[in-house]
């Protein structure tokens, strides 16, 4: 018996290992091609990233230092030119300066990822407990007020955008109540403590929450549904076993293997909505770095937030494959 479960252990580490390195083969190009990607639509883009770094400046300068900071720039090479030049320092671990940040791009992202990482993070525990709950216990009480309501509320949430929830939820619990802060990462002139980064993470991580929940609740209450009327339940029911227990123990187990799977799929949702709700709160992560050096048209800063949001997407999704896999050894790692 030992023997046996050792076995299926290695295998299934084996089937990880696999997915893990095809996944990592099929990144690299990906990529790749998306910062080129980047580049090319930047280069197409109507604004001048030298009128940007210029600002009002731009009507006094001269013909002559117009040019001569567009050739510091590197502005004057063809774009293609000024990619290779990016990718060859992006693989010797330098990853360039920001014109519009006037920071060097690494300094930016380490300075900004980490509350993109916790707002995102805390957004998406909110969204699965607020799933595995709300859709458990409508599954668990079909037809019931509490089925109703939640089939309901995530019907209407769907097509609601995350920034109109943001305002909402700004004018009700910030400008309305009182309760929570408006915008920021503290309060004006406090100190970043745990207590201050807490309160104001709340609003903006629920709001993050509700608007990832509907999918996943929905989805959670469906198949819940079917797990119920399963011959294991149904046996279990049988075996004069609790309601709860067998809700708890032996349906629920059974809807979290699809659920892991839908979550590794809506990781590009997370991201854009990690975007919009950090703008409306003037959340200090990568999203502010995003609009600026969109309308800025910086090449490195916005190239490499670009490939951290595609390799978030990537890694969610590898994730997501493995926790299926160690869940259920039976599901192919087909990667």
């Amino acid at each position: 018996m030992v023997e046996r479960r050792d076995l299926e252990a290695a295998r299934m580490t084996r089937a990880i290992g696999r997915l893990v390195l095809r996944r990592l083969a099929f990144a690299v190009p990906v990529l790749v091609i998306v910062a080129l990607g980047v580049f090319l639509l930047a280069a197409a883009s109507p604004f001048d990233p030298v009128d940007q770094y210029f600002g009002v400046r731009l009507f006094t300068a001269s013909a002559a230092d117009v040019a001569r900071v567009r050739a510091e720039l590197g502005l004057d090479r063809p774009v293609l030119v000024q990619f290779w030049q990016w990718f060859g320092g992006v693989l010797t671990g330098d990853l360039g300066v920001s014109r519009s940040m006037r920071q060097p791009v690494a300094q930016v992202v380490a300075e900004r990822l980490p509350w993109t990482a916790l707002l995102a993070a805390t957004g998406l525990a909110f969204a699965v407990v607020f799933a595995l709950v709300g859709g458990t216990i409508a599954a668990w009480r079909q037809g019931g007020a509490v089925d109703r309501l939640v089939t309901a509320v995530g019907h209407a949430l769907e097509g609601v955008p995350p920034f109109v929830l943001a305002l909402l939820s700004i004018a009700v619990f910030s400008l309305g109540l009182g309760w929570l802060p408006v915008a920021g990462l503290t309060d004006a002139g406090e100190q970043a403590t745990f207590a201050q980064i807490a309160e104001h993470l709340v609003l903006p991580a629920l709001v993050l929450g509700i608007s990832q929940t509907p999918w996943l609740v929905l989805h959670v209450r469906q198949s819940m549904l079917s797990s119920l009327a399963e011959d294991h339940v149904t046996g279990a029911r049988a075996r004069g076993l609790a309601e709860r227990v067998v809700v708890l123990r032996h349906a629920l187990p059974t809807a979290l293997l699809p659920f892991v799977t839908l979550v590794g799929a809506r990781i590009p949702e997370l991201v854009t909505g990690t975007v919009l709700v950090e703008e409306v709160f003037s959340w200090p992560g990568l999203a502010g770095a995003v609009v600026t050096a969109a309308t800025a048209v910086d090449y490195p800063l916005l190239a490499m937030v670009t490939l951290v949001a595609t390799a978030a997407v990537l890694l969610g999704s590898l994730l997501a494959d493995v926790a299926a896999i160690a869940a259920d050894p039976r599901v192919a790692a087909d990667g």
